[in-house]
C-alpha cells in the first residue's frame, strides 16, 4: 500500500505543477514483462494455498521465490534507468534486496513499526528479529493507523516512492513543455547539476582590444 500512496501523491502532485494525465500514456518502459512476471509471483506467493504448497515443500523455498521476483523487478528498473526518477526506485529497491538477503530471505520489522499492523493471512516476508543484520534498511517505519491498509515500511521503500513520485511527476510536466526544471534536478544523480558561470564573467568569447599602442 506504501506504493499506491506513492503513485496517488505523483498523481495530484502532477496535476498541481500543471502536468497532463494523458501525458503518461508516452512513457516507455522496456522489460515491463520482467516487471509483470515479479509482481504475479508476489501476488501468487501471497494468496494462502500457494503459501500452503510453498510451506510444505521448504521452509527456504518462499523466501528464494521471494527474492527471485524482487530480482526481476529490479533487472527491469535497471534497464529504464534513464528514466527520470527510476535511480531512487533503484537504490531503493537494490537496498530492500541487501536487508532481505542479509535476513535469510526475509524483511525484518521492529516491534515498534509492527504495532497494531497484524499481517494478513498467507505467505509473509516479514519477521521480527533481536539483532536484524543491516538495521537500518529493514521496516523501521509505519503509516499512520488511520490511513487505509496502512503497513510499515523502510528506508527503500521511501526511496522508491521519491523515485515514482518524480517519475510521474516529470511525464506530465513533459507532455505539457513543462519538464525542463524537474529534469534537471531529477537527472542530478546520474549527470550532476549545471555548471554555473562566475559573477562578472564573459558570456562570449573574450576578443583582444582593437588597435595597437600609439
Amino acid at each position: 500500500m506504501f506504493l499506491l500512496y506513492a503513485v496517488l501523491a505523483g498523481l495530484v502532485a502532477g496535476l498541481v505543477l500543471r502536468g497532463r494525465l494523458r501525458s503518461l500514456g508516452a512513457m516507455r518502459l522496456r522489460w515491463t514483462w520482467l516487471i509483470v512476471a515479479g509482481m504475479a509471483i508476489q501476488g501468487l506467493l501471497y494468496s494462502e494455498p500457494v503459501a500452503e504448497r510453498v510451506a510444505q515443500v521448504g521452509p527456504a523455498v518462499g523466501p528464494g521465490i521471494y527474492v527471485g521476483s524482487i530480482v526481476l523487478v529490479l533487472a527491469a528498473v535497471v534497464r529504464n534507468i534513464r528514466i527520470p526518477g527510476l535511480v531512487l526506485v533503484a537504490a531503493g529497491a537494490a537496498a530492500n534486496l541487501a536487508a532481505i538477503v542479509a535476513n535469510g530471505g526475509y524483511m525484518p520489522v521492529s516491534a515498534e513499526a509492527l504495532g497494531s499492523h497484524v499481517p494478513s493471512g498467507g505467505y509473509s516476508n516479514s519477521v521480527t528479529l533481536p539483532d536484524p543484520a543491516l538495521p537500518f534498511l529493514t521496516d523501521i517505519f509505519a503509516l499512520p493507523d488511520w490511513l487505509p491498509a496502512g503497513n510499515v515500511f523502510s528506508v527503500g521503500d521511501v526511496l522508491i516512492g521519491l523515485g515514482i513520485i518524480t517519475a510521474i511527476v516529470v511525464q506530465m510536466r513533459r507532455g505539457a513543455g513543462l519538464d525542463r526544471p524537474l529534469l534537471i534536478i531529477a537527472s542530478w544523480p546520474r549527470h550532476g547539476l549545471p555548471a554555473t558561470r562566475p559573477v562578472g564573467a564573459r558570456c562570449g568569447p573574450t576578443t583582444p582590444p582593437s588597435g595597437g599602442p600609439d
